[in-house]
């Protein structure tokens, strides 16, 4: 969802990003690399820590052929040629994790959460040629537009193959909590849910860096879906839950270095703005309902926007996930209807 208009509460003190090739100093042994991805969010940031002999990368992008160049001419250039001796994966989405097992070949240490490593490496494994019959369940129950539905039925769907690279044996567990050194800093680790289970922020003790992937992002809202594998999952009370508490830690003067668009100050007042975009969109959504609805006629009051085809399948996962969420809290009902569609009605 859009995350609404900038606040005067929040500064973007690195307007600019990196040029391809390039690293930009964010702060003291801090370097900011964007890196190219395919699809209608063009971009993932990753953030090159400098340990003196080697690098820690948090985060590395899609394993693809063009990635692969991008970071050898960082590595060659920029980077002055030292080894990355230690990747950070957030979370386990492609963009995050994609290149985590290519430089675990390379020599380098895979750190990360239990659950982050394991669904990776299960969907890495889970290769499929066409949607699954439980997939193709989902979304019918779901309601997705039979032209759409016909379409992906033919259509090989996206798979974890074709962009995460292998992922070995091994990797080191991170939990909330953890302390860890990078940078001459040590930065504790909180999770957050929500967006993909368990994602990994990293708070410095001595100053004022965060590093928020996909759970800390200034002008955007990262999905929050529900599939197939977890069709009753209330992602949004997770995430509403996730931003509370790190309200607890966040400060006006924390640098925020996100997954995606630019760095940031103000993450108090971002962290409201986050919870307040889905507290209206459930609003919106729960006075749709006062006739029956499927998942796909919810876009409009939750997305307040035209939906193309190249995101359908991202609205109809956050749609489903808004919807069960008022039914976990009692403001909506869901049934099957003559045709196995799930229809949501308001209480």
């Amino acid at each position: 969802m859009d995350g609404g208009t900038t606040s005067s509460g929040l500064r973007y003190p690195f307007p600019v990003p990196p040029e391809p090739g390039t690293a930009s100093v964010v702060a003291d042994g801090v370097f900011w690399v964007r890196l190219a991805l395919p699809m209608a969010l063009d971009h993932v940031n990753v953030f090159v820590l400098d340990d003196g002999d080697g690098w820690t990368v948090f985060d590395t992008g899609f394993d693809t052929a063009a990635t692969r160049d991008a970071w050898g001419q960082l590595l060659a250039g920029p980077l002055r040629g030292k080894p990355v001796r230690r990747v950070i994966a957030s979370h386990h989405h492609p963009d995050h994790i994609g290149l985590a097992g290519w430089f675990q070949g390379q020599g380098a240490e895979l750190w990360t959460t239990r659950t982050a490593w394991l669904t990776a490496r299960m969907l890495v494994l889970d290769e499929q040629d066409r949607p699954s019959g439980e997939t193709l369940d989902f979304w019918r129950r779901a309601g997705m537009d039979a032209r759409i539905l016909a379409q992906r039925a033919q259509e090989r769907p996206f798979n974890f193959s074709d962009c995460v690279a292998p992922l070995p044996l091994g990797f080191h567990r991170l939990v909330d909590g953890s302390v860890l050194q990078a940078a001459g800093r040590e930065w504790v680790v909180r999770l957050g849910q929500g967006h993909a289970p368990d994602q990994i922020t990293l708070w410095s003790r001595s100053c004022n860096l965060v590093l928020g992937a996909d759970q800390l992002l200034p002008s955007i809202s990262a999905n929050l879906g529900v599939y197939a594998t977890e069709p009753d999952a209330d992602p949004v009370a997770e995430w509403l839950a996730s931003c509370d508490a790190l309200k607890a830690f966040a400060q006006v003067d924390h640098l925020v270095l996100p997954g995606h668009k630019l760095p940031f100050t103000g993450l108090p007042l971002r962290l409201h703005q986050m919870i307040e975009n889905h507290h209206g969109a459930l609003k919106r959504l729960q006075a749709h309902l006062g006739t029956p609805r499927k998942a796909g006629d919810c876009f409009a009051p939750l997305f307040k926007r035209e939906i193309t085809d190249a995101v359908y399948g991202l609205a109809l996962v956050e749609s489903i996930a808004h919807l069960n969420h008022l039914t976990a809290t009692g403001r909506a009902r869901r049934w099957l209807d003559d045709d196995g569609v799930y229809l949501w009605q308001a209480i």
